[in-house]
């Protein structure tokens, strides 16, 4: 089986169920029925990737030469310190200095969502606050995984509870299951989504059913699902998840949001079309390559990737060969 099929095959029963509606009508994407969101995540969010100098320190002249970069492409928003910003490698300081580099930079209309999850709840509640007074819109909280053997759906609750309750800004959780070998329990997100204070997840890991049970079961709450990944984000859009955040919109940003709009101007042939070029790009630059083909295909589209802090490595030359012939086999380069 070639690859890009065996990558798309759990696409297939939401695709053909569109493409057979596709002839007959139009049916645009809309805000599941329920209560108004307080805050819109609709749209497309990428996960900034932090530059480095050669020396492996935060370069906040590169970052900002990205940002103006994005500032050309209708992004909802931006996010920072999440996986792909290298968070777990950055002190503090650092951590909040990329938020308030980034806030000065980009639009008051574009939310600045921020990575604040850390291993202690106390500690998460300090970062998250923190976090919006350099001028974070958003906390994007990943789950405690240290001690996952312990974080049973009734701990991750009490944790989440504690710091919505604190947290001066809305919260998101975020499961990311391939990073911290911990899926956050469907039941724990259901419990969550009626805590005022917090508005939606990124789900990253992929289970499509999962993400379309969690849009019907979370209805009538404030709550929007995130798509974690480019590789399921048409899915994800058909089943009533509100936007995405994904990694390779640091590098095909444009495309990502012109496959927001097709679905949701319910263009689903198109949309179908673009997604397939997508899939084999989105698995390069996140579970083949990692961030160190991220960065490197980046400086192909004319954005700085630069060096990843150890002890992530870059990619041998075979390796930047194949992720290159990932790019142009699907028309990007």
């Amino acid at each position: 089986m070639a690859l890009s099929t065996c990558l798309a095959s759990p696409l297939r029963p939401t695709l053909a169920a569109l493409l057979w509606a596709a002839p007959r009508q139009r049916r645009e994407l809309s805000t599941p029925t329920g209560l108004e969101h307080t805050l819109d995540l609709r749209g497309i969010f990428p996960p900034l990737a932090t530059p480095f100098s050669p020396t492996q320190e935060v370069d906040y002249a590169r970052l900002e030469g990205n940002l103006r970069r994005y500032a050309s492409i209708p992004f909802r928003g931006l996010v920072v310190l999440g996986s792909n910003g290298e968070y777990p490698y950055l002190a503090p300081r650092e951590r909040l200095e990329v938020v308030s580099c980034v806030r000065r930079a980009l639009p008051k209309d574009r939310l600045l969502l921020a990575g604040s999850g850390c291993e202690s709840t106390q500690a998460t509640i300090e970062l998250t606050v923190s976090m919006a007074e350099a001028g974070a819109d958003v906390a994007l909280v990943v789950t405690p995984c240290y001690y996952r053997g312990a974080m049973t759906s009734a701990a991750l609750v009490q944790h989440y509870t504690e710091v919505a309750d604190a947290s001066p800004t809305p919260v998101v959780l975020y499961s990311v299951p391939a990073n911290t070998g911990l899926d956050l329990p469907l039941e724990a997100v259901l419990t969550l989504a009626q805590h005022p204070n917090i508005i939606g997840i990124k789900d990253s890991g992929g289970d499509i059913t999962r993400i379309g049970l969690t849009v019907h079961k979370t209805k009538q709450e404030d709550f929007q699902v995130l798509a974690g990944s480019a590789g399921f984000l048409m899915a994800s859009y058909a089943l009533g998840a509100s936007g995405g955040v994904c990694a390779l919109a640091n590098v095909l940003g444009a495309p990502l949001c012109q496959l927001d709009r097709l679905c949701r101007e319910g263009r689903w042939q198109e949309a179908r079309d673009l997604q397939h070029r997508l899939i084999e790009p989105n698995a390069a630059v996140t579970r083949w390559f990692g961030i160190p083909g991220l960065k490197k295909a980046m400086e192909w589209f004319g954005y700085y990737g630069g060096p990843c802090r150890a002890p992530l490595a870059p990619l041998s030359p075979p390796q930047v060969e194949e992720l290159r012939g990932t790019f142009s086999a699907n028309g990007w380069l």
